[in-house]
């Protein structure tokens, strides 16, 4: 049974005798859900997805709590009882509700962050979407959750804006795990495996144990298509010649991938170099690329595009309910991520023949996801304080 807001718990002798979620693991690779809700954790349900699908991790964003908090009836017990603290504004009584979902979370993936030696098993909470332009307040509200939080597996989500990377390198250097969002531009990517290995060069320095710190840099994916689709078909539209036309089409739904695929061959550098060397030595976790936004967003695309073109070691892929449930019924998972990268490099360069710029889309696309966030948690606050008002 596939649900969109629920994952299935299909049983495993009903299903193949080789899962696709967990052949993923077989190439490297790391399935975490980007998807939380109370009943998930206790119910059972995420148990099941770990001991069924291998899954490894979760992530939160505040569009996935705005709609778990205020399209269900999980949380009216507690917010019954956290409305009658004076103490307590709407984004406070957001902030207990998420905290304890993510403790809650991160006690059921304990096992899995253990049997990994601390490379999996984290859940992710993310820092308000107000502080993205702010570094000093971003700093203050990560330290301030990391120690409400109070698991090792969690990490906290900062975005990869300009004032957002200086706030995750110092968040590194103090031992604090972090998940960087919203990230679509390689040289921005580039900017935060950077920021990574210097937070753990002073974090060693300072005598912290390197092998505890933990990190992903998550990497947008399907929202490039998306916009790039659109200005290419505006190419398409107004172009003088049949070359030019054939040019834009052929790289429709091609662009993210190939951005995704070359900022992994630039992982691959950063990771391999004389720099990286004594931080591995010390058992240092190499900051590995996070594929996010991996859920198929035109029709026109298979539903399990972003998953299985892809696959590679070293990577985590964070996947929304129903693409989780595709690829787990139709998946066909290969060592996708180093295919055609010379033909990658091509696409890119044909993008800019075709006077799309791809610096334009990722400067936009940053923007708007942090706007998109920020809506979000408007509607979330706006969802508890109503919440809050009906209790009183």
């Amino acid at each position: 049974m596939k649900l969109s807001t629920e994952v299935s718990s299909t049983p495993q002798a009903a299903r193949n005798t080789e899962n696709p979620l967990r052949v993923l693991n077989q190439f490297g690779q790391s399935v975490w859900l980007d998807y939380i809700r109370r009943s998930l954790i206790s119910s059972g349900e995420l148990a099941r997805l770990i001991e069924d699908d291998g899954l490894r991790g979760i992530t939160s964003n505040p569009a996935i709590f705005e709609k778990a908090i205020a399209g269900s009836t999980d949380y009216t017990q507690a917010l019954a009882e956290l409305t009658k603290r004076s103490d307590l504004d709407a984004k406070g009584i957001f902030e207990q509700l998420a905290i304890c979902d993510i403790q809650d979370a991160a006690d059921v993936l304990r096992p899995v962050y253990d049997q990994t030696k601390r490379r999996d098993g984290y859940v992710s909470l993310e820092v308000s979407p107000y502080l993205a332009h702010k570094t000093s307040e971003t700093i203050d509200e990560a330290r301030r959750l990391w120690k409400a939080v109070g698991r090792e597996n969690a990490m906290i989500k900062v975005p990869g804006t300009r004032e957002g990377i200086p706030a995750f390198r110092q968040l590194i250097a103090e031992g604090i795990n972090v998940n960087v969002t919203l990230l679509f531009a390689q040289d921005v990517y580039e900017q935060v495996a950077e920021a990574y290995v210097a937070g753990a060069e002073e974090f060693a320095k300072r005598g912290g144990e390197v092998s505890r710190v933990a990190s992903v840099a998550s990497f947008f994916v399907s929202r490039i298509d998306t916009l790039v689709d659109s200005l290419l078909a505006e190419r398409i539209k107004n172009s003088r010649t049949p070359a030019d036309q054939a040019l834009a089409r052929s790289l429709q739904g091609k662009v993210a991938i190939a951005n995704a695929k070359l900022a992994y061959q630039s992982y691959k550098r950063i990771f391999s170099s004389a720099r990286w060397q004594p931080l591995a030595a010390k058992g240092g976790q190499t900051q590995r690329v996070l594929w996010a936004s991996t859920g198929t967003k035109s029709p026109a695309y298979s539903d399990v595009l972003y998953i299985e073109e892809l696959i590679g070691p070293d990577t985590v892929n964070t996947i929304p309910p129903a693409t989780y449930d595709a690829f787990r019924d139709h998946g066909h998972p290969r060592a996708s991520l180093e295919e055609g990268i010379d033909q990658a490099r091509q696409t890119m360069a044909d993008l800019a023949r075709s006077d799309v710029s791809i610096q334009d889309v990722t400067d936009r696309l940053t923007n708007e996801g942090v706007k998109l966030f920020a809506d979000a948690f408007d509607k979330l606050l706006e969802a508890v304080d109503k919440r809050a008002k009906a209790n009183h």
